[in-house]
Protein backbone atom coordinates (compact mmCIF):
# COMPACT_ATOMS: atom_id res chain seq x y z
CA UNK A 1 0.00 0.00 0.00
CA UNK A 2 1.38 3.78 -0.74
CA UNK A 3 2.85 5.46 2.08
CA UNK A 4 2.08 9.06 2.01
CA UNK A 5 3.92 12.01 3.38
CA UNK A 6 3.69 12.79 6.41
CA UNK A 7 4.79 15.32 9.27
CA UNK A 8 6.08 18.47 7.68
CA UNK A 9 4.82 20.38 10.32
CA UNK A 10 7.25 19.06 12.44
CA UNK A 11 10.44 20.00 11.32
CA UNK A 12 13.05 22.11 13.69
CA UNK A 13 16.34 21.26 13.03
CA UNK A 14 20.04 22.74 12.61
CA UNK A 15 23.02 23.18 10.17
CA UNK A 16 25.97 25.55 9.81
CA UNK A 17 26.12 28.22 7.32
CA UNK A 18 28.87 27.48 4.96
CA UNK A 19 32.37 28.85 6.12
CA UNK A 20 34.34 29.85 3.39
CA UNK A 21 37.05 31.41 5.52
CA UNK A 22 36.45 34.75 3.03
CA UNK A 23 36.58 33.24 -0.11
CA UNK A 24 33.19 32.58 -1.69
CA UNK A 25 35.13 30.35 -4.60
CA UNK A 26 37.08 27.84 -1.86
CA UNK A 27 36.70 24.42 -2.90
CA UNK A 28 37.59 23.19 0.57
CA UNK A 29 34.36 24.29 2.61
CA UNK A 30 35.01 21.40 5.31
CA UNK A 31 36.46 23.61 7.92
CA UNK A 32 34.15 22.97 10.57
CA UNK A 33 34.91 25.24 13.58
CA UNK A 34 36.56 28.07 14.91
CA UNK A 35 39.22 25.42 16.76
CA UNK A 36 41.20 26.38 19.38
CA UNK A 37 44.10 28.46 18.18
CA UNK A 38 47.55 27.89 19.52
CA UNK A 39 50.09 30.51 18.36
CA UNK A 40 53.76 30.33 18.24
CA UNK A 41 55.74 32.25 21.08
CA UNK A 42 57.26 35.21 20.55
CA UNK A 43 61.21 35.56 20.92
CA UNK A 44 62.70 38.15 22.89
CA UNK A 45 65.92 37.18 21.42
CA UNK A 46 64.66 37.68 17.97
CA UNK A 47 67.64 39.07 16.95
CA UNK A 48 69.88 35.82 17.51
CA UNK A 49 67.51 33.52 16.01
CA UNK A 50 67.78 32.11 12.43
CA UNK A 51 65.88 33.73 9.89
CA UNK A 52 64.80 30.49 8.78
CA UNK A 53 63.33 30.39 12.34
CA UNK A 54 61.57 34.13 12.33
CA UNK A 55 60.02 33.58 9.43
CA UNK A 56 58.44 29.95 9.85
CA UNK A 57 56.02 31.59 12.19
CA UNK A 58 53.69 28.52 12.47
CA UNK A 59 50.31 28.50 14.00
CA UNK A 60 48.17 25.06 15.30
CA UNK A 61 44.40 25.46 15.40
CA UNK A 62 42.79 22.52 17.17
CA UNK A 63 39.21 21.36 17.12
CA UNK A 64 36.13 18.74 16.38
CA UNK A 65 32.76 17.72 16.57
CA UNK A 66 30.58 15.12 17.23
CA UNK A 67 27.21 14.26 15.48
CA UNK A 68 24.68 11.96 17.48
CA UNK A 69 21.76 10.35 15.66
CA UNK A 70 17.98 8.57 15.85
CA UNK A 71 16.67 7.84 12.91
CA UNK A 72 13.22 5.95 12.28
CA UNK A 73 12.01 4.24 8.95
CA UNK A 74 8.52 2.85 8.31
CA UNK A 75 10.10 0.55 5.56
CA UNK A 76 8.93 -2.90 5.43
CA UNK A 77 11.02 -5.86 4.43
CA UNK A 78 14.37 -4.84 6.09
CA UNK A 79 16.16 -5.40 9.01
CA UNK A 80 16.80 -2.40 10.47
CA UNK A 81 14.63 0.32 10.55
CA UNK A 82 16.27 2.44 12.64
CA UNK A 83 18.03 3.58 15.86
CA UNK A 84 20.55 5.30 17.51
CA UNK A 85 24.17 5.88 15.67
CA UNK A 86 27.00 8.16 15.93
CA UNK A 87 27.26 9.32 12.66
CA UNK A 88 30.80 11.25 12.81
CA UNK A 89 33.46 11.91 15.74
CA UNK A 90 36.13 13.88 14.04
CA UNK A 91 38.91 15.53 15.23
CA UNK A 92 41.37 17.89 13.22
CA UNK A 93 44.63 19.94 13.70
CA UNK A 94 44.97 22.84 10.94
CA UNK A 95 47.16 25.89 10.84
CA UNK A 96 49.61 27.73 8.27
CA UNK A 97 54.05 27.36 8.37
CA UNK A 98 56.03 29.86 6.59
CA UNK A 99 53.21 32.09 6.21
CA UNK A 100 52.18 30.74 2.75
CA UNK A 101 51.55 27.32 3.45
CA UNK A 102 48.39 25.98 5.08
CA UNK A 103 48.40 22.29 6.17
CA UNK A 104 45.33 20.16 8.03
CA UNK A 105 45.13 16.90 9.49
CA UNK A 106 41.94 15.17 10.04
CA UNK A 107 40.68 12.11 11.86
CA UNK A 108 37.58 10.40 11.78
CA UNK A 109 37.47 8.07 14.89
CA UNK A 110 33.92 6.89 15.24
CA UNK A 111 32.93 3.02 14.11
CA UNK A 112 34.02 -0.26 15.05
CA UNK A 113 37.99 -1.14 14.31
CA UNK A 114 38.28 -2.54 10.63
CA UNK A 115 39.20 -1.54 7.23
CA UNK A 116 37.55 1.71 6.39
CA UNK A 117 36.08 1.75 10.15
CA UNK A 118 37.22 2.95 13.23
CA UNK A 119 40.16 6.12 14.23
CA UNK A 120 41.07 6.28 10.09
CA UNK A 121 42.46 9.36 8.35
CA UNK A 122 40.49 11.40 6.71
CA UNK A 123 42.65 14.71 5.56
CA UNK A 124 46.31 15.23 5.53
CA UNK A 125 47.49 17.55 3.14
CA UNK A 126 49.95 20.58 2.51
CA UNK A 127 48.67 23.63 0.45
CA UNK A 128 50.90 26.43 -0.95
CA UNK A 129 48.89 29.70 -0.33
CA UNK A 130 51.22 32.49 -1.35
CA UNK A 131 48.96 33.59 -4.85
CA UNK A 132 44.98 33.72 -5.05
CA UNK A 133 45.39 32.92 -8.84
CA UNK A 134 47.58 30.01 -8.03
CA UNK A 135 47.37 27.41 -5.15
CA UNK A 136 48.93 23.92 -5.03
CA UNK A 137 48.03 21.30 -2.88
CA UNK A 138 49.10 17.88 -2.28
CA UNK A 139 47.62 15.10 -0.19
CA UNK A 140 44.64 13.32 0.76
CA UNK A 141 42.00 15.82 0.43
CA UNK A 142 38.50 16.37 -1.18
CA UNK A 143 37.83 15.60 -4.60
CA UNK A 144 37.37 18.46 -6.92
CA UNK A 145 34.01 17.55 -8.13
CA UNK A 146 30.50 19.05 -7.61
CA UNK A 147 29.86 22.17 -5.70
CA UNK A 148 28.16 19.95 -2.55
CA UNK A 149 30.73 17.49 -2.12
CA UNK A 150 33.20 20.25 -0.66
CA UNK A 151 30.79 21.11 2.00
CA UNK A 152 31.08 19.89 5.66
CA UNK A 153 28.74 17.72 7.19
CA UNK A 154 27.50 20.71 9.43
CA UNK A 155 26.70 22.91 6.40
CA UNK A 156 25.14 20.50 4.25
CA UNK A 157 21.40 22.06 5.72
CA UNK A 158 19.82 18.33 5.68
CA UNK A 159 20.95 14.94 7.39
CA UNK A 160 22.81 13.63 4.56
CA UNK A 161 24.15 14.72 1.29
CA UNK A 162 22.14 14.81 -2.26
CA UNK A 163 22.00 10.93 -4.18
CA UNK A 164 24.64 12.69 -6.83
CA UNK A 165 26.93 13.96 -4.15
CA UNK A 166 26.61 10.10 -2.44
CA UNK A 167 26.79 8.28 -5.84
CA UNK A 168 28.66 10.58 -8.27
CA UNK A 169 31.18 12.38 -6.32
CA UNK A 170 32.31 9.83 -4.47
CA UNK A 171 31.07 10.07 -0.93
CA UNK A 172 29.56 6.57 -1.20
CA UNK A 173 30.46 5.69 -5.04
CA UNK A 174 27.92 3.67 -6.83
CA UNK A 175 30.89 1.68 -8.24
CA UNK A 176 32.20 -0.21 -5.11
CA UNK A 177 34.99 1.77 -4.35
CA UNK A 178 35.44 1.75 -0.52
CA UNK A 179 34.02 4.41 2.21
CA UNK A 180 35.90 7.34 0.92
CA UNK A 181 34.06 10.66 2.00
CA UNK A 182 34.79 11.95 -1.36
CA UNK A 183 38.55 12.02 -1.02
CA UNK A 184 41.44 10.63 -2.86
CA UNK A 185 45.14 11.19 -2.53
CA UNK A 186 46.70 13.44 -5.34
CA UNK A 187 47.88 17.17 -6.73
CA UNK A 188 45.66 19.92 -7.41
CA UNK A 189 46.40 23.22 -8.71
CA UNK A 190 43.30 25.94 -7.99
CA UNK A 191 43.34 29.54 -8.55
CA UNK A 192 40.36 32.57 -8.65
CA UNK A 193 41.10 35.05 -11.08
CA UNK A 194 39.29 38.84 -11.43
CA UNK A 195 38.27 40.61 -8.20
CA UNK A 196 35.41 42.54 -8.56
CA UNK A 197 34.56 46.07 -6.62
CA UNK A 198 33.52 43.87 -3.53
CA UNK A 199 36.14 41.88 -3.45
CA UNK A 200 34.82 38.65 -4.18
CA UNK A 201 36.62 36.93 -7.85
CA UNK A 202 34.72 36.79 -11.06
CA UNK A 203 36.39 33.25 -12.06
CA UNK A 204 37.42 30.41 -10.21
CA UNK A 205 39.92 27.37 -11.63
CA UNK A 206 40.90 23.98 -10.00
CA UNK A 207 42.39 20.81 -11.54
CA UNK A 208 43.51 17.63 -10.32
CA UNK A 209 45.33 14.52 -10.60
CA UNK A 210 44.27 11.23 -8.35
CA UNK A 211 45.28 7.83 -7.35
CA UNK A 212 41.48 7.01 -8.23
CA UNK A 213 41.57 4.56 -5.19
CA UNK A 214 40.00 6.61 -2.20
CA UNK A 215 41.37 7.66 0.88
CA UNK A 216 44.28 5.20 2.37
CA UNK A 217 44.94 3.53 -0.74
CA UNK A 218 47.35 3.36 -2.63
CA UNK A 219 47.64 3.31 -6.78
CA UNK A 220 46.69 -0.10 -8.02
CA UNK A 221 46.66 0.36 -11.84
CA UNK A 222 49.15 2.77 -12.86
CA UNK A 223 46.50 5.20 -14.12
CA UNK A 224 45.74 8.38 -12.79
CA UNK A 225 42.31 10.33 -12.23
CA UNK A 226 41.90 13.42 -13.99
CA UNK A 227 39.65 16.11 -12.17
CA UNK A 228 38.73 19.70 -13.02
CA UNK A 229 35.91 22.75 -12.20
CA UNK A 230 35.52 25.74 -14.07
CA UNK A 231 32.59 28.41 -12.67
CA UNK A 232 32.02 32.05 -12.68
CA UNK A 233 30.85 34.15 -9.97
CA UNK A 234 28.56 36.86 -11.69
CA UNK A 235 27.92 38.43 -8.11
CA UNK A 236 29.05 37.74 -5.12
CA UNK A 237 28.23 34.64 -3.16
CA UNK A 238 26.48 33.07 -6.97
CA UNK A 239 28.66 30.52 -8.84
CA UNK A 240 27.91 29.01 -12.00
CA UNK A 241 30.14 26.10 -13.25
CA UNK A 242 30.52 22.47 -14.52
CA UNK A 243 33.24 19.96 -13.70
CA UNK A 244 34.63 16.87 -15.54
CA UNK A 245 36.20 13.90 -14.50
CA UNK A 246 38.08 10.87 -16.43
CA UNK A 247 39.73 7.69 -14.68
CA UNK A 248 39.35 4.09 -13.32
CA UNK A 249 38.66 2.60 -10.30
CA UNK A 250 39.41 -1.48 -9.64
CA UNK A 251 38.49 -3.58 -6.58
CA UNK A 252 41.12 -4.57 -4.13
CA UNK A 253 42.10 -7.94 -5.93
CA UNK A 254 43.06 -6.22 -8.80
CA UNK A 255 46.31 -7.83 -10.16
CA UNK A 256 46.77 -7.05 -13.88
CA UNK A 257 49.66 -9.59 -14.22
CA UNK A 258 47.16 -12.46 -13.26
CA UNK A 259 46.62 -14.96 -15.74
CA UNK A 260 42.52 -15.69 -15.63
CA UNK A 261 41.88 -12.60 -13.35
CA UNK A 262 38.73 -12.29 -12.25
CA UNK A 263 38.73 -8.49 -10.84
CA UNK A 264 37.24 -5.86 -12.11
CA UNK A 265 38.27 -2.42 -13.62
CA UNK A 266 35.57 0.01 -14.28
CA UNK A 267 35.37 3.49 -16.04
CA UNK A 268 35.10 6.57 -14.07
CA UNK A 269 33.96 8.93 -16.86
CA UNK A 270 31.48 11.80 -15.37
CA UNK A 271 30.84 15.45 -15.39
CA UNK A 272 28.01 18.20 -14.17
CA UNK A 273 27.11 21.62 -13.96
CA UNK A 274 25.26 23.57 -11.05
CA UNK A 275 24.78 26.42 -9.64
CA UNK A 276 24.96 27.42 -6.28
CA UNK A 277 24.40 30.44 -3.95
CA UNK A 278 25.11 30.67 -0.06
CA UNK A 279 24.01 33.78 1.87
CA UNK A 280 21.43 34.04 4.40
CA UNK A 281 19.63 32.22 1.66
CA UNK A 282 20.86 28.91 0.09
CA UNK A 283 20.36 27.90 -3.41
CA UNK A 284 22.28 24.75 -4.61
CA UNK A 285 21.18 22.79 -7.92
CA UNK A 286 23.17 20.33 -9.68
CA UNK A 287 23.45 17.20 -12.40
CA UNK A 288 25.84 15.10 -12.59
CA UNK A 289 26.38 12.12 -15.57
CA UNK A 290 28.08 8.97 -15.12
CA UNK A 291 29.53 6.09 -17.53
CA UNK A 292 31.30 3.04 -15.54
CA UNK A 293 30.59 -0.01 -14.50
CA UNK A 294 30.66 -1.60 -11.15
CA UNK A 295 32.66 -3.61 -9.71
CA UNK A 296 30.27 -5.91 -7.32
CA UNK A 297 28.15 -6.35 -9.79
CA UNK A 298 28.80 -6.92 -12.99
CA UNK A 299 25.04 -7.15 -14.18
CA UNK A 300 24.60 -3.21 -12.95
CA UNK A 301 24.48 -1.03 -15.54
CA UNK A 302 27.34 1.46 -17.15
CA UNK A 303 25.13 4.40 -17.67
CA UNK A 304 23.70 6.63 -14.51
CA UNK A 305 22.95 10.11 -13.55
CA UNK A 306 21.53 12.30 -10.93
CA UNK A 307 20.42 15.72 -10.19
CA UNK A 308 19.16 17.53 -7.17
CA UNK A 309 17.41 21.57 -6.03
CA UNK A 310 17.98 22.36 -2.64
CA UNK A 311 16.47 25.51 -1.13
CA UNK A 312 17.39 27.10 2.51
CA UNK A 313 15.50 30.05 4.02
CA UNK A 314 15.99 32.05 7.40
CA UNK A 315 12.90 31.82 9.41
CA UNK A 316 13.91 33.55 12.51
CA UNK A 317 17.41 33.96 14.38
CA UNK A 318 18.82 30.69 15.00
CA UNK A 319 16.44 28.70 12.50
CA UNK A 320 16.86 27.95 9.01
CA UNK A 321 14.59 25.48 7.28
CA UNK A 322 15.62 22.99 3.96
CA UNK A 323 13.88 22.17 1.03
CA UNK A 324 15.69 19.46 -1.47
CA UNK A 325 14.31 17.33 -4.57
CA UNK A 326 16.57 14.64 -5.13
CA UNK A 327 16.84 12.34 -8.04
CA UNK A 328 19.04 9.04 -8.73
CA UNK A 329 18.48 7.04 -11.46
CA UNK A 330 21.19 4.26 -10.88
CA UNK A 331 20.46 1.93 -14.74
CA UNK A 332 19.68 5.93 -16.30
CA UNK A 333 16.42 4.99 -16.95
CA UNK A 334 13.03 6.38 -15.65
CA UNK A 335 12.12 2.58 -14.15
CA UNK A 336 15.51 3.03 -12.04
CA UNK A 337 14.59 6.82 -10.84
CA UNK A 338 14.73 7.16 -6.91
CA UNK A 339 13.38 10.38 -5.60
CA UNK A 340 14.05 12.06 -2.30
CA UNK A 341 11.44 14.50 -1.03
CA UNK A 342 13.27 15.90 2.16
CA UNK A 343 12.49 18.55 4.55
CA UNK A 344 15.32 19.76 7.05
CA UNK A 345 15.32 22.58 10.29
CA UNK A 346 18.47 23.93 11.91
CA UNK A 347 18.21 25.18 15.08
CA UNK A 348 21.78 26.67 16.85
CA UNK A 349 21.85 27.05 20.36
CA UNK A 350 24.92 29.43 20.33
CA UNK A 351 27.70 28.64 17.62
CA UNK A 352 28.45 25.07 19.16
CA UNK A 353 25.48 23.36 19.64
CA UNK A 354 22.94 22.38 16.81
CA UNK A 355 19.71 20.69 16.75
CA UNK A 356 18.77 19.36 13.51
CA UNK A 357 14.76 17.44 12.85
CA UNK A 358 14.94 15.80 8.94
CA UNK A 359 12.26 13.94 6.85
CA UNK A 360 12.37 12.28 4.17
CA UNK A 361 9.58 10.27 1.64
CA UNK A 362 11.28 8.29 -0.90
CA UNK A 363 9.93 7.10 -3.92
CA UNK A 364 12.06 4.22 -5.25
CA UNK A 365 10.59 3.07 -8.64
CA UNK A 366 13.14 0.18 -8.83
CA UNK A 367 11.12 -1.47 -6.22
CA UNK A 368 7.38 -1.51 -7.97
CA UNK A 369 7.68 -5.17 -9.18
CA UNK A 370 9.46 -6.24 -6.06
CA UNK A 371 8.26 -7.13 -2.78
CA UNK A 372 10.67 -3.77 -1.03
CA UNK A 373 8.44 -1.29 -0.93
CA UNK A 374 8.29 1.83 -3.47
CA UNK A 375 7.40 4.43 -0.91
CA UNK A 376 8.52 4.76 2.72
CA UNK A 377 9.00 7.67 4.85
CA UNK A 378 12.81 7.89 6.91
CA UNK A 379 12.62 10.79 10.01
CA UNK A 380 15.75 11.28 12.34
CA UNK A 381 17.25 13.62 14.71
CA UNK A 382 20.69 14.91 15.08
CA UNK A 383 22.43 16.30 17.51
CA UNK A 384 25.85 18.29 17.07
CA UNK A 385 28.78 19.38 19.21
CA UNK A 386 31.88 21.27 18.10
CA UNK A 387 34.81 22.88 19.03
Amino acid sequence: MKKYLFLPLLLLAASAHAENNGNENTTDNDSETTGITILAPRDSASSQTPKILRDMKPTMKFGGYIIGKFNWRDEDHTEENGGFDLRFLRLYVDGKVYQDFYYKFQLEVNGAPGEDKGPRIVDAFVEWQKFDCFRVKMGQFKRSFGFENPYSPLNVGLGSYSQATMKLASIGDRNGEHKSSGRDLGLQVQGDLFPAEDGHKWLHYQIGVFNGQGINHTDKDKQKDLIGGLWISPIKNLCIGGFGWNGTYVNEKYNANAPGNTQKKVKRVRWGAGVKYESDWSVRGEYMSSVGGVTTDVTQPRRSDAWYATLGAPVMKNLKIYGRYDCYRAAKTWNSLKTDYGLAANYYLGKNLIFQLNYTFTDDRSRQNTAKDRFYNTLDFQVTARF
